[in-house]
């Protein structure tokens, strides 16, 4: 009788395991079918490890890539190719957050039910304009950096060039020392020094946590001490008020105001507007920023708050949080993919997903005021014909004896035409001057469209 109540036992034992390990194989099958079936061995979908079905166009119906068994067919127009090479992808899949790379399952087909199984070409239509692309592209001229467009009430990312790209059709060879960061996604997937853009973010967090800041005033003398360290300007701004401080883009006056905040409330801000995290577009997870807030009243504290120290942001993360000041607080989520189309005429339609509450109304309003008088006071309306524009620069100090790295970044208030954007140009240089050249540039086409 005991012998067969432990077989009893551990005949239970192993169908508990059995089904432990079912449960375990089904969730892990949920979640990572899509992977499974893109690997590269996988002869149903691939031929000499590329892809040999699924169609990539533009938001206009531009054919930007068709996979066949033949290889990659991209588009006839060089400038179109080399522009959205970080978008599209290469043959290789080097460039890991293309729509090539990340976005297999779609381009096959695939789904939890049926698998690969279905014949048929799937149509992958990106939101991003190619003709957009190649502008931007032609504003950057070979310069390192990168320009994101994006509709802030639809996540809609219009443009997004990243800058040194390359012909697909001719991939040059990279060696292992190579720094110039060709196969790098600027705009997904890398992390920058943002330098005064930054302020952005302190102004918020001053907004909401000091009082009188209506009544504020600095008097800026060109330099401020904290014991035996220093934050410069440019030049002597003197005495501003707390628009004037942002106009100005004063180190002087915002190494105080982040002394008057406090880290704390700093770290809680970028950790509120989900700069310190990955974005999430169509499941492509953006590279995280990174900040560090010292608690000391240091001078490091008021460098982390002027966006220098070890501030580096990631562009997609910030053009999100620049959304939110132009949506009133909140914004949509940055998105590549309009649609996917299969073989029966059957179309998937993404919808736009809101985010949260990252700013309140007030806040977000006072914001736009001052990015607003940016512009009139210190970047020039002339300078942005027609334009209804609301930015900041910036001007990144990037050490080594560089140029510094310029930065521009805002949006238009034009209810036809919700765009933010963000531009940086490596070592370029001053932000209003640089990228605020290359943002008008690429503005001024996308509202013609």
């Amino acid at each position: 009788m005991k012998k067969l109540e432990r077989r009893a036992i551990l005949c239970l034992f192993i169908a508990a395991a059995l089904v432990a390990g079912l449960g375990i194989y089904i969730a892990e099958f949920i979640r990572d079918g899509d992977s499974w079936v893109t690997y590269a061995a996988n002869q149903h979908i691939y031929k000499d490890g590329n892809l040999k079905t699924g169609t990539i166009y533009d938001r206009n119906g531009v054919l930007l890539a068709d996979n066949t068994s033949d290889g990659i067919i991209y588009n006839d127009d060089y400038s179109v190719r080399t522009a959205t090479v970080h978008t599209v992808g290469d043959r290789n899949r080097s460039i890991a957050n293309s729509a090539e790379s990340a976005f297999q399952d779609k381009l096959v087909g695939y789904n939890i039910i049926t698998g690969v199984y279905s014949s048929g070409d799937r149509r992958l239509n990106l939101t991003v304009d190619a003709d957009l692309c190649v502008t931007a592209n032609s504003a950057l001229a070979g310069r390192s950096g990168t320009v994101g467009v994006y509709n802030y009430e639809t996540g809609d990312i219009i443009c997004l060039v990243s800058s040194p790209n390359f012909d697909p059709l001719n991939p040059p060879a990279v060696s292992s020392d190579d720094t110039s960061g060709l196969y790098i996604n600027r705009f997904l997937s890398s992390a920058i020094v943002p330098g005064s853009i930054f302020k952005l973010v302190t102004t918020a967090a001053v907004i909401d946590n000091l009082s009188g800041i209506d009544d504020f005033t600095y008097t800026c003398t060109g330099v401020s001490y904290y014991g035996n360290d220093r934050i410069t300007c440019p030049s002597a701004h003197g005495t501003m008020d707390f628009y004037g401080a942002l106009a100005n883009s004063c180190n002087c006056a915002y190494a105080q105001l982040s002394q008057d905040v406090g880290a704390h409330t700093l770290e809680e801000y970028v950790d509120k507007l989900e700069l310190n995290k990955g974005a999430d577009v169509n499941g492509i997870t953006t590279a995280s920023g990174s900040f560090e807030f010292p608690d000391e009243a240091t001078v490091n504290l008021s460098w982390a708050g002027i966006g220098q120290y070890k501030d580096l942001i990631n562009p997609c993360s910030y053009l999100r949080f620049v959304g939110a000041i132009a949506g009133g607080g909140k914004t949509a989520e940055p998105r590549l993919i309009s649609s996917v189309k299969g073989p029966l005429g059957f179309e998937h339609k993404y919808k736009s997903k809101t985010t949260d509450q990252l700013l309140s109304e007030e806040t977000a309003s006072q914001i736009k005021d001052m990015m607003k008088n940016n512009v009139e006071a210190t970047y020039g309306e002339s300078n942005f014909p027609g334009l209804d524009i609301y930015a900041k620069s910036g001007t990144a100090e990037v050490g080594g004896g560089k140029t510094p790295n310029s930065w521009f970044t805002g949006f238009i208030d034009d209810p036809d035409h919700p765009y933010a954007f963000i531009v940086l140009v490596e070592n370029g240089g001053s932000g209003s001057q640089v990228a605020g050249a290359v943002a008008n540039a690429v503005l001024q086409a996308a509202v013609k469209k």
